[in-house]
């Protein structure tokens, strides 16, 4: 799992190969990424919102609304700029429950209020929009709103944003099985084999490529129970940068990274 935190010296030089010259600009690192292979999937897991409010004295509700701005920025970033088709975000996890009654509520609320204010802008950018995660637990404004915006954007395919809600790996593997059993005694499957194929068909990520890069904001080197099945063969990248501290620059940083990585998917390449 490659772990960054210290950037390089202003005055040092970037010696890898296919890395960015420190001082280049936004733009030439841009068109420089675009230049080798990129992951079409792109997931991340924003973490740090509320370390980063308690070091400013502020309350974690703060964190969680700069944490959203940032993800909007990045969201933009990665849909118009690289042109990365497919993003995954992820935003509250089944485990999230436990955190305090206010700040949960406060969470949905905002994330209401954005789907609300912002469902223009996915039109206009034809961004379409999934939501990963078990929707009946959501408060009923809140569902109300997801359920929207997946509705009329779904006939977009620009640009695919995917936020994992209410998500646990671990559930969505329970619910997967159950859905097969289930169709299995209702004779359903019409003799199909269980394998990997009809498996990942039950899914929230079913129409979904697995991501090819996983990056891990605030420091943590874990899953946190995101995407279980799918990361079987993902890069990681972790940052100890807090979620609302993240820009598209240190995106850029794990992109080159990521570049300069061999995949093998448990092969052995030829020299």
């Amino acid at each position: 799992m490659a772990h960054t935190g210290a950037k390089p010296s202003p005055i040092e030089p970037v010696v890898e190969e296919g890395r960015a010259a420190p001082g280049a600009s936004l733009a030439a690192r841009v068109r420089r990424v675009k230049a080798r292979p990129l992951p079409q999937h792109l997931a991340i897991i924003m973490d740090g919102n509320g370390r980063w409010a308690k070091r400013r004295g502020w309350p974690r509700t703060e964190g969680h609304r700069h944490g959203l701005k940032a993800a909007e920025r990045l969201v933009e970033f990665v849909g118009r700029e690289l042109e990365i088709p497919y993003l995954t975000l992820y935003a509250f996890s089944t485990e999230n429950w436990a955190r305090p009654r206010h700040e949960v509520e406060f969470l949905f609320a905002l994330l209401r209020d954005f789907l609300r204010q912002k469902l223009d802008r996915l039109h206009e950018h034809e961004i379409r929009l999934r939501v990963l995660g078990e929707l009946d637990g959501l408060p009923a404004a809140l569902r109300r709103e997801v359920e929207r915006a997946v509705r009329e954007t779904r006939r977009y395919e620009r640009f695919h944003l995917s936020i994992a809600l209410n998500y646990g790996g671990r559930q969505e593997i329970l619910q997967a099985v159950r859905r097969i059993v289930d169709d299995k005694l209702r004779g359903r499957l019409n003799g199909e084999p269980l394998d990997e194929r009809l498996f990942r068909r039950y899914l929230y990520t079913a129409e979904l490529p697995d991501p090819d890069l996983l990056i891990r904001t605030g420091g943590e080197e874990r899953l946190s129970n995101f995407l279980l099945w799918q990361v079987a063969y993902t890069e990681l990248w972790v940052t100890e940068t807090l979620w609302p501290d993240f820009t598209p620059e240190e995106l850029l940083d794990a992109l080159e990274d990521y570049q300069q990585r061999e995949r093998r998917f448990g092969r052995v390449l030829d020299p």
